[in-house]
């Protein structure tokens, strides 16, 4: 099918057939075709259907420990900005003035009492109330011109927000995150690093390449010296069989679940999953030793990995003496960001309870991989003639996704 452009049409919804005939003609347990990476109309879509209507993990509440304490995020053509007020609720406010639309936060990150638009000093609270707006009538409504906040769930350390009006139901997110990264002690650890790494492709490809595994044995030799995830389930059962009897008799109950489901249930999608390391491998390091204090409920190393797979953007990474956060942010339809967050337990000091260099050392060496994969892969497809192949089934997780994908993309 040749592209969707069509500039007497300006959003998604104006064209509707063209994208339907697109999902209509996808072929069941293949990739997607090139529209799907390459036009602005489909991207416009998934930012109205996917982006806006779930649920993503924005950063771990200890990037603002203190009142006060802001973080500016961009996500697409929306702003947010992190707030924690005076009483320590967490707010997200869009950074958008509501008298001319002016950015009312201009600084990244930092401490402040109150956001003063630069155009004509409209003032903020950190709960996104309007304090101030000069020179207006006395019948003016200060209370009706709030700014406009996001939905934000703080749940085991991590804030999550939504765009949605009516967001989805979060109870089985956060039953799960509480059985597994509430373990892990995640409500107690602390950003230890983070890096942004900007790919120039559709997000897509960057979570597809994300969710399997089958790439990992050619692409990523580092991770797959030490992370049986490399290898086909069925050769693995042995080897995660043993992970759980280690879980076991260290009294953890380090739950699975999944509960992916598409949006017209109500609820958010959330999948946790457990993998071996191979045997003498305790943590994601490059030699498979440990790094950092032990976390949470670990009292030693169980020779696992939890993974869990939330709401399309937000990828979550256990190991018992460090995390990883793995955001997706789109940007626009060629392009997008990989934000990795490491999180060791609180208190825990670089230096003298973990090396940085050490600590990010598989993940940096993993993603510059994937990074470089991905904008391959994004060029390749860029050819009028690309014709996706049949997903493998090692690539059981993606076909998933696609599945997932289409049928959120479809409904209004």
């Amino acid at each position: 099918m040749g592209a969707l452009h069509d500039d007497s049409f300006s959003t998604p919804d104006q064209r509707p057939d063209a994208i339907s005939r697109l999902i209509a003609d996808h072929r069941p347990g293949h990739g997607l075709v090139r529209d799907f990476y390459m036009d602005p109309t489909v991207f416009a879509r998934d930012m109205e259907r996917v982006f806006r209507r779930h649920w993503h993990c924005l950063a771990h509440e200890s990037v603002i420990p203190n009142p006060g304490d802001f973080e500016l995020f961009r996500l697409g053509d929306e702003q947010v900005i992190l707030t924690r007020d005076m009483q320590g609720e967490v707010h997200g406010l869009l950074n958008s003035c509501r008298h001319r639309g002016a950015e009312v936060c201009t600084k990244d990150k930092g401490n402040a009492k109150m956001f003063v638009c630069p155009y004509h000093a409209w003032t903020y609270t950190l709960d996104g109330a309007l304090r101030a707006a000069r020179l207006m009538p006395k019948d003016f409504d200060r209370a009706a011109h709030a700014l406009k906040k996001v939905h934000v769930k703080v749940v085991e350390g991590l804030v999550f927000i939504s765009f949605a009006k009516d967001p989805l139901d979060f109870t089985q997110v956060e039953q799960s995150l509480h059985a597994s990264i509430g373990q892990y002690g995640w409500g107690a650890a602390k950003v230890a690093h983070r890096e942004t790494y900007p790919i120039a492709a559709n997000w897509k490809l960057a979570v597809e390449n994300y969710v399997e595994c089958y790439h990992c044995g050619p692409a990523h030799p580092e991770y797959s010296q030490t992370h049986a995830l490399e290898q086909p389930p069925e050769v693995i059962a042995g080897l995660n069989a043993a992970m759980e009897e280690k879980s076991c008799a260290l009294g953890l109950s380090v739950l699975s679940g999944n509960h992916w489901q598409n949006s017209s249930r109500g609820g958010e999608a959330v999948d946790v999953f457990r993998y071996a390391l191979y045997e003498g491998a305790s943590t994601g390091s490059e030699d498979g030793s440990p790094l950092a204090p032990l976390m949470g409920r670990f009292t030693d190393y169980d020779g696992g990995v939890t993974s869990i797979h939330l709401g399309g953007t937000t990828f979550l990474v256990c190991y018992p003496d460090h995390g990883m956060i793995y955001r997706f942010i789109p940007k626009t339809h060629d392009s997008c960001e990989m934000e990795l967050i490491w999180l060791v337990k609180e208190g825990a000091e670089e230096g003298v309870d973990y090396d940085l260099d050490r600590l990010t050392w598989l993940w940096k060496v993993t993603t510059e991989e994937d990074k470089k994969i991905i904008e391959h892969t994004a060029r390749g497809v860029k050819s009028h003639y690309f014709e996706p192949g049949p997903i493998a089934p090692m690539e059981y997780n993606e076909l998933r996704y696609i599945t997932w994908y289409l049928d959120e993309i479809s409904r209004a």
